[in-house]
């Protein structure tokens, strides 16, 4: 029998981003039939609450590893995707060497998600973290938990980070990305920053399309999902 009460309060605080269909034209049985494997697999193994800035520990199964399993320890930097495409990121680095790995949420072979602190950033993406200096993701691969209480606010980690020499991998300083974790005054020139504001797009806060609202979506589904957890198996 599955112990109903860890996923009341897992599902507690928010529903999943993956349960959310994309905003374009959708298949909607798809993904009905979707969230049915979704959430028979939510009975056979715990998918705690995250957040991008979360800590993680995760042990998947691996038959080249002693004991057929294999754990890493990360900072999720990007969660994506939609249904059971839903992937997440965890970074770490390891001796000296920066280390990602991608998961499936999904994933049979995954066998524990644990989350070792639970908190998000200050931006909802942080894969420019592999410009950063390594301190800003280096994990303790033997960190302990830290407990949150389910009565708790997800804290907000507001640090900013601090970067390698330029160039980076991508122009974080694009209002596109709109990142709020880089000090970018301390790394930009003041041509860099006359170049920032050709790009701006001030009627952007204008534009009534941009926000997607899903708030009668998730209130059906969010029922949906409480309601197929809360059986018993």
């Amino acid at each position: 029998m599955v112990d109903e009460s860890k996923f009341q309060v897992t599902e507690r605080r928010f529903l999943s981003p993956e349960f959310i269909p994309p905003r374009q034209r959708t298949n909607a049985l798809k993904f009905y039939l979707e969230r049915s494997d979704m959430m028979q697999r939510r009975k056979a193994v715990n998918i705690p609450e995250f957040y991008v800035g979360s800590i993680l520990a995760v042990s998947a199964a691996d038959p080249y590893a002693s004991g057929k399993s294999s754990t890493f320890v990360g900072l999720c930097i990007q969660r994506s995707g939609k249904g059971l495409g839903a992937t997440f990121i965890l970074r770490n680095i390891i001796e000296g060497q920066g280390i990602e790995i991608c998961y499936e949420l999904y994933n049979p072979l995954i066998q524990e998600i644990k989350v070792l602190k639970l908190e998000k950033r200050l931006d909802d993406n942080l894969m420019y973290l592999r410009d950063a200096l390594p301190e800003y993701s280096t994990v303790d691969i033997n960190m302990k938990a830290v407990p949150l209480s389910v009565n708790e606010e997800v804290p907000v980690n507001k640090m900013t980070v601090g970067m390698k020499p330029r160039p980076w991998s991508k122009h974080w300083e694009h209002p596109k990305f709109n990142i709020q974790g880089i000090n970018f005054d301390l790394y930009l020139h003041e041509k860099d920053k006359a170049r920032i504001k050709k790009w701006q797009m001030p009627w952007r806060k204008f534009d009534m399309m941009k926000e997607y609202d899903t708030s009668e979506i998730e209130k059906k589904i969010w029922a949906e999902v409480n309601e197929e957890l809360g059986k018993k198996v």
